[in-house]
């Protein structure tokens, strides 16, 4: 038992920790406390098999902070984001004005005119007056990727569908945007 959790135990922290890293969403991110679960139950055995007690009792309490994790991510996220794509289907079957969950544009990706991915969503920054977005920044190519521009795609470039995020510019026009520095994003309006 020992050697075979030995095993499983490293390579299950390390499948979590990247997968929880990536930041891809609510899903994703509880999905990686469910293989962090399995990485903290193996670690217990191989501390038990191995007769280490600290090993063992580490684990076990950060077998419950993974179990923490799976709700706050898997199960309690997953069904707010659940709830903010109904009400966006909803409101595009009524005369009211088109909804979309702001919570969606997070680690987004960004479609350009040929519908290939042009980048992914970093942040968003809206009107302290209106709360209306002025722009996303954006990180060039899918996510997960370690490019360091970040690119400044204004609101009105930008059209939100109920599944995706898109806009009209190319790939040559998108990386003719304006950058947003790391220390200083333009706080224009």
């Amino acid at each position: 038992m020992g050697e075979i959790a030995g095993w499983i135990a490293p390579i299950a922290t390390m499948i979590a920790a990247c997968v929880t890293a990536a930041n891809l969403g609510a899903r994703v991110t509880g999905w990686g406390f469910v293989v962090f679960t399995f990485g903290s139950l193996a670690w217990s055995a191989y501390g038990y098999a191995t007769d280490q007690p600290n090993l063992l009792w580490q684990n076990l309490a950060l077998t419950a902070v993974n179990l923490f994790g799976i709700w706050r991510w898997l199960i309690r996220r997953a069904r707010y984001d659940d709830w903010a794509r109904a009400a966006a289907e909803k409101s595009e079957r009524r005369s009211t004005p088109t909804l979309f969950p702001v919570s969606s544009l997070a680690n987004g990706a960004v479609a350009g005119a040929d519908g290939a991915t042009l980048g992914t969503i970093v942040d968003a920054m809206a009107s302290c007056e209106d709360g209306r977005i002025t722009y996303l920044v954006v990180s060039p190519g899918h996510a997960g990727t370690l490019a360091s521009a970040l690119h400044i795609l204004p609101w009105s470039e930008i059209r939100v569908t109920h599944d995706k995020v898109e806009t009209r510019l190319d790939p040559d026009a998108f990386g003719r945007l304006e950058l947003a520095h790391a220390s200083r994003w333009p706080a224009r309006a």
